[in-house]
Order: structure tokens, then C-alpha cells, then sequence
């Protein structure tokens, strides 16, 4: 079994409900997983978006979520530490947590990436997604993306 990410507020492929963006509450989504591979010791999402005007423009990081977590609410607080345990780093609005589809034009694509390692990261909260990634490599085991869509 293979490491799925999905969510109930929108489907692969499927547009983002306003609601999820800065157009509406600006509130995450919901998200779920399932198929955590074994020695999975933490999890890492990513979402960014490839199609903005100056390159990738990272919209949330979050990490060290524990492996016996099986998603994440809707509306997660802009907090450095979540209850649930894991730690959020900053987006490209230079902020903690979450920050919503904004294209300044057209359609956009949004990618959630979900990262099972092997080990959890000796990082602060407040890091940015180019710190994850480089602590992450060689601990990868299994990785997982959903792509939404949005259009203003």
C-alpha cells in the first residue's frame, strides 16, 4: 500500500472551494491520509504553487507531525505548534501556517506534498520550505501529492 493524501473539501484535479482562499475565510482545508510506510517516524506537508508570476510561491509548512495522525482538521491555527503535534514553518506571505490561493490572475495550481520519513527533524518551528526540504533529503520513504486548482 502506497501513501494516499486526499481531501474532502476538493478532489485530484478538482478547484478549491473560495472558502480555502484568500477570497473567502482563508482557512485550510481538509486533509486525510492513509498508507504510512513502516519505520514512518514523521510526516511533512507542503503546499506551493508552480504557476505564480515570480516561481514557486509556498503557501504552507508544516512538519514533525507524529506517524499516528491520520490528517489535519480543517482551519488549522496559525500557530507555531500544533495540538495535534507537528510544527509550522512560513509561507511566502511571511507568515506561520497557512495562507490561501491568491493568484493575482488566471488559473493556478495548488500542491499539497505529503512526506513520510524516517526520523523526526531537529528543526525550529518558523523555518521556510527550502530549509525542509534540504533536512528532509535521504529521509524520504514515501511521498504523496493532491492538486487542486484555482481561478480568480
Amino acid at each position: 500500500m502506497s501513501l494516499v493524501l486526499k481531501s474532502a473539501a476538493f478532489s485530484e484535479g478538482g478547484w478549491i472551494p473560495e472558502k480555502y482562499t484568500c477570497d473567502g475565510d482563508n482557512v485550510s482545508p481538509p486533509l486525510e491520509w492513509s498508507g504510512l510506510p513502516a519505520g514512518t517516524a514523521s510526516l511533512a506537508l507542503i503546499c506551493d504553487d508552480p504557476d505564480a508570476p515570480m516561481g514557486t510561491w509556498v503557501h504552507w509548512v508544516v512538519f514533525n507531525i507524529p506517524p499516528e495522525t491520520d490528517g489535519l482538521p480543517e482551519n488549522v491555527p496559525p500557530e507555531r505548534e500544533l495540538k495535534q503535534g507537528g510544527l509550522q514553518g512560513i509561507n511566502d506571505f511571511r507568515k506561520i501556517g497557512y495562507g490561501g490561493p491568491c493568484p493575482p490572475g488566471g488559473t493556478h495550481r495548488y500542491f499539497f506534498k505529503l512526506y513520510a520519513l524516517d526520523c523526526r527533524l531537529d528543526l525550529p518551528a518558523g523555518i521556510t520550505k527550502a530549509q525542509l526540504m534540504a533536512a528532509m533529503e535521504g529521509h524520504i520513504l514515501d511521498q504523496a501529492v493532491l492538486m487542486g486548482r484555482y481561478s480568480r
